[in-house]
């Protein structure tokens, strides 16, 4: 049997509609970080009513599970935390998207993207200031030492293309400002 290239279920589609998105979460921390396990993707996506039935389609019911067009419907219609998931049958695997809807955050991190070759295609990738100030906000809710160890695979395997002063700007902006100092000074470059 072939083995499934689990990132690729989803993004593949995505970017054959041509629709605008981005890996964030545990696979985007892989890719700025180091390897770890994670059992989904976490993806924020740009999707307009006319785009429904195309993305339905491409997600059929024999091999996914998708809620219903209303449900999809009623999440694109919230100003914030649209969410949905879409689960691949054989596999188990699990997207979460998230909608970007009038999130100014999310709406920077679409438009700062990092296109990453990924096999013969592309994925969309989270700035790592995102993941960054995502993984902090997630630690400050939950404290789950996972997020402070993804922080901090990043800022050692990635800190040559990682914009400090941005995330300075963005935790004052979100009042992380004493957790971001706490963490980035605990790791020496």
């Amino acid at each position: 049997m072939q083995e499934l290239d689990l990132f690729k279920i989803f993004t593949s589609k995505l970017n054959e509609l041509k629709l605008n998105y981005f890996v964030t979460g545990s696979v985007a921390s892989i890719i700025y970080g180091e390897p770890r396990l994670t059992y989904d993707v976490d993806i924020v996506l740009e999707i307009k009513a006319t785009d429904t039935d195309a993305f339905r389609a491409a997600f059929p019911k024999e091999q996914f599970y998708l809620p219903h067009a209303e449900i999809i419907q009623n999440e694109m219609n919230r100003s914030e935390r649209g969410h949905f998931n879409v689960i691949h049958h054989d596999s188990g695997f699990k997207a979460d998207i998230y909608l970007v809807g009038k999130d100014d955050f999310q709406r920077w991190g679409l438009d700062n993207r990092k296109e990453v070759p990924y096999g013969n295609s592309v994925l969309y990738v989270a700035p790592p200031e995102y993941v960054i100030i995502k993984k902090l906000e997630f630690y400050n809710e939950g404290h789950s030492a996972k997020h402070l160890s993804d922080i901090e695979s990043i800022l050692i395997n990635s800190s040559e293309i990682i914009d400090r002063t941005l995330i300075e700007d963005f935790a004052s902006k979100f009042g992380l400002t004493d957790l971001w100092k706490r963490v980035s000074e605990s790791i020496k470059d």
